[in-house]
């Protein structure tokens, strides 16, 4: 039986440092920061992000972790991502599993889904 996408990513512990170093690489990355900056002012924000996050990739890597946030066009509505922020944020995504040792075949799945939420995301 194939292990799950969520025990490839590390599980609870794996997810979450994912997440801190993604949201970490996002507030670096240029074409980002401007987006991610502003949460460094508000650290229960940041935290609270953060958590929807671990949840959100818990939950749907196969963990049981409840997403109970929104859906992915309500929690972008009124952004207008651009597709140059959209790539940039899958760049720091896979740059981040890559420094993490995530092995190829879990970081191409991780690819596959992100594309699968693009258009619930770009020019919301």
């Amino acid at each position: 039986m194939e292990e799950t996408l969520y025990r490839r990513l590390g599980g609870q512990p794996g997810i979450k440092a994912l997440v801190d170093d993604i949201i970490e690489a996002h507030m670096n990355n240029p074409t980002l920061s401007p987006r991610f900056l502003p949460y460094r002012e508000t650290p229960e924000d940041l935290e609270a992000a953060k958590a929807h996050l671990c949840d959100f990739l818990g939950a749907g890597s196969g963990g049981p972790e409840e997403y109970s946030g929104p859906d992915m066009v309500s929690a972008h509505r009124g952004m207008n991502i651009s597709a140059a922020e959209y790539m940039a944020a899958l760049d720091d995504i896979m740059a981040t599993l890559s420094e993490h040792g995530i092995d190829d075949q879990t970081c191409k799945d991780v690819l596959m889904i992100s594309f699968t939420l693009k258009s619930e995301i770009v020019g919301k």
